[in-house]
């Protein structure tokens, strides 16, 4: 990837990567208050990224990214966003990394017993929370993966169809999947501050949610609202989507940034001004490498310096 990035250099293209979080209005302003030294100097971050219980189902024990050595390990298939914004905020290269996790649950050895190959005619369908009948039929969830008829009335026999011969129906225990279902991962930077992340799968809600700690205040998000908190007069600020103005980008993915980030690429390239990008190739790599470090440092057991 360094390659490409000298090779673009050389050609003087423009080159942005899909780091959308950069882009979106809500990590757009915690980078401002923390580069404002509103909360004094950057000590540490926590970050959490809840996968959701069904969305784990769906994407990484059934889904196309359920095997890492056929795809990519999960803490790049999930979080490089995560990794990367992480870096953005702190504003120093990752100097040591430590990771550690596992596939706990989803293994054969949790299936109940008298349990199917499919969903379907599952005895236990109607207790487990992984049941593809609960997800897809019922709760209609991720059923944006499935080429469905537009009418309603055909979609539910379209989605039973996918069930009944897709691995999108078949038992989360029975899966050839071998991706961690809890990640957390431990950051050291060269400017001293230290980041904590943490991938969860067994979580009802999704959402990431930061919590930010410098030597005058702190902050506390969940990537709709955030508050800040001063120290010494104890007086809160809160940024909210909702009323801030960014109402043009809300309900868009990733918090708007799917969309800025768009917007941001087209106004570079018509303007032919890199500036426009906050997520070059040059930069962006930084977090691949320490994803690539953290499962490094999973597998082996061990710190890995970067």
């Amino acid at each position: 990837m360094y390659g490409h990035s000298r090779f673009s250099d050389q050609k003087n293209a423009i080159v942005g990567v899909c780091h959308v979080l950069r882009y979106a209005p809500y990590f757009i302003a915690l980078k401002q208050i923390i580069d404002s030294g509103d909360i004094g100097q950057l000590i540490s971050i926590q970050h959490l990224e809840p996968i959701q219980y069904a969305h784990m189902a769906h994407s990484y024990v059934r889904g196309n990214w359920h095997n890492s050595k056929e795809t990519t390990p999960i803490i790049l298939a999930k979080s490089c966003h995560d990794l990367d914004i992480i870096r953005w905020l702190v504003g120093s290269p990752c100097k040591s990394i430590s990771a550690y996790g596992s596939l706990t649950y989803f293994k054969r050895k949790n299936m109940p017993q008298g349990a199917t190959e499919r969903c379907l005619d599952c005895p236990h369908e109607n207790e487990c929370p992984y049941s593809a009948l609960d997800i897809y039929l019922k709760k209609r969830k991720h059923i944006y993966a499935f080429d469905l008829p537009k009418e309603r009335s055909l979609q539910n026999e379209a989605i039973r169809k996918v069930i009944r011969t897709t691995d999108y129906g078949r038992c989360v225990f029975q899966m050839d999947n071998d991706q961690c279902d809890h990640y957390v991962t431990s950051m050291e930077f060269e400017n001293g501050v230290t980041a904590n992340f943490s991938m969860e799968a067994f979580m009802a809600k999704g959402g990431r949610r930061t919590q930010i700690m410098g030597t005058k205040g702190e902050i506390v998000g969940d990537m709709t609202t955030f508050t800040v908190t001063d120290f010494r007069s104890g007086k809160q600020r809160i940024w909210d989507a909702k009323v801030e103005e960014v109402k043009s980008y809300v309900g868009h993915g990733h918090g708007g940034g799917d969309l800025c980030l768009v917007r941001d690429f087209i106004n570079a390239v018509g303007n032919d001004n890199r500036d426009y990008l906050s997520s070059p190739i040059s930069v962006s790599v930084e977090s691949h490498i320490m994803g690539f470090k953290a499962e490094e440092s999973r597998l082996n057991d061990r710190k890995v310096k970067i």
